[in-house]
């Protein structure tokens, strides 16, 4: 696979050196100093063990009685927040940036640039956890759309020394269009630091450079897909014995059999077999009980947790409906004459399908019918990729359409409707739903707590059962439009989504 054009990026000022860690007088154990086999081999229960998970947040990690809440870490109002920390340091939950003692230059770029006024429920709990020495590691899942991604970002830019011109964060993503987004936050957020970044992901083959005739790099900040980044640090081009923090966004799919496991561990091990003080960062919106039970074996020694009630995880500020359909034409239908008729003046529409034929076919047939639509899809090339994300976030097209590819993390805040054209499912047994990919998709529509809907289009027995296996497993029952063909019945559900 081709490697990415060097895409480096240096901004303005210098931010202060960070704060320097105390060596601990006893070494950890870590990820490093369990053998390769061991942690590599394939679980053959892992399946099994997935499709009978009782629930998604990370409660049944296995967690010391020693362990407890820390009295410091005062919860925000209304919070359903749940930190578990280990050792003497007290957290102070932080309800301003300043009492995180960032440099003046973050600061900045938090007010100027994000625009923020003060943290988020999870940005005011997790920030004292990742910037207090220790620097322990962490293991958070939170709502999509509740700023994980400032979390971890401005974690990596406070650790980061502007002076020593070398990679010192790096952070890994399931997906390009992922890595692209997590370097433009940091990017914005870290422009008036000094500090450097790289994006490292597959290019297409126009933009190839072997490998042997790059430069090392000496970004200071490098973010990227699994396969690219392990590829450079076998090159000896990336280098990671000055690497403090090691981020892993969408942790639960980074980690999971049938993800990036393998890949991951290796660059784990191969980094803290460099630089024994790296802290772990792990962020996820889901974690699976068979990510769970792996997550509590790898995790060796001391670490802090945040998780959110499992009730909690749908989304308070999505309104989401089911729509029974007779077949797959009527499917169409209702997105054109229903639910276009008037989303298109609410704001922008993600439509999640199973497959890429899926895709092709959906995006034929409205086409067809006049709308301007795009598609994604993982057999695009790279370049045709980034255009279609760009368009879209840009503003520049109102409908996309989507595999499993943008489910995670995609951010683009004008999006207010979300349409299941197909339920997701198990890859491995169609008759299973995949909640957690349920949960990632409906997270695209009302992020930071904005309006949005969800419409869940079902045809046929096999859609409704697994619709009734999806509310079963959040405990919710989700409001039924009554009759697809009545324009009114969508007009009420819109109401009540505020979105009319």
């Amino acid at each position: 696979m081709a490697e990415t054009a060097a895409t480096s990026t240096t901004t303005s000022a210098e931010a202060p050196a960070p704060q320097q860690t105390k060596k601990s007088a006893e070494a950890p154990i870590r990820w490093a100093d369990v053998e390769d086999d061991a942690l590599e081999e394939p679980n053959a229960s892992s399946t099994s063990d997935e499709k009978s998970a009782p629930e998604l947040g990370v409660e049944n990690l296995t967690i010391d009685e020693n362990k407890r809440i820390n009295k410091f870490l005062d919860e925000p109002e209304d919070s359903n927040i749940k930190a578990v920390t280990t050792g003497d340091t007290p957290y102070t939950s932080a309800f301003t940036f300043e009492e995180l003692n960032l440099s003046p230059e973050l600061l900045k770029g938090l007010y100027v640039e994000m625009k923020f006024e003060k943290p988020s429920k999870i940005q005011a709990i997790s920030l004292p956890m990742i910037l207090t020495p220790p620097f322990m590691d962490l293991i958070a899942q939170a709502h999509n759309g509740s700023g994980k991604t400032t979390c971890f970002t401005l974690g990596m830019l406070s650790r980061v020394d502007p002076n020593l011109k070398a990679p010192q964060a790096v952070c890994i993503c399931p997906t390009r269009e992922l890595a692209i987004q997590n370097l433009e936050v940091l990017r914005k957020m870290g422009k008036h630091t000094g500090i450097t970044s790289e994006c490292a992901i597959p290019m297409d083959s126009s933009n190839y450079i072997p490998i042997n005739k790059r430069p090392p790099i000496t970004a200071q900040v490098v973010i990227g897909t699994p396969g690219t980044i392990k590829k450079w640090m076998s090159a000896k081009k990336l280098g990671v014995s000055n690497v403090k923090i090691l981020v892993f966004d969408e942790a639960d799919h980074m980690l999971a059999e049938d993800g990036f496991k393998d890949d991951s561990l290796r660059i784990m091990r191969d980094i803290e077999r460099m630089s024994s003080h790296c802290q772990v960062l792990l962020f996820s919106a889901t974690f699976s009980e068979t990510v769970k039970n792996f997550v509590s074996k790898t995790v060796k020694r001391d670490h802090n947790q945040l998780f959110v009630k499992k009730e909690e995880l749908s989304l308070e500020s999505v309104k989401q409906y089911k729509v029974n359909v007779p077949d797959e034409l009527s499917k169409v239908m209702v997105i054109k004459e229903r639910i276009f008729e008037f989303g298109e003046r609410l704001g922008q529409t993600i439509i999640f399908v199973r497959t890429r034929n899926s895709a092709s076919t959906l995006h034929k047939s409205l086409v067809e019918l006049g709308y301007d639509v795009t598609t994604i899809q993982g057999a695009l090339n790279q370049a045709d990729r980034d255009k279609i994300v760009k368009e879209f976030k840009d503003g520049l097209t109102q409908v996309l359409i989507s595999t499993d590819l943008l489910a995670r993390g995609f951010d683009q805040q004008q999006v207010n409707l979300v349409i299941n054209y197909d339920l997701p499912v198990k890859h491995d047994n169609r008759m299973e739903p995949d909640c957690e990919v349920y949960l990632h998709r409906i997270g695209r529509a009302g992020r930071f707590g904005r309006k949005g809907a969800v419409f869940n289009l079902l045809c046929g027995d096999m859609d409704q059962i697994i619709m009734s296996k999806i509310e079963n497993h959040f405990g919710t029952k989700i409001a039924e439009v009554p009759d697809w063909r009545n324009e009114e019945d969508f007009k009420t559900a819109l109401r009540s989504a505020g979105l009319l």
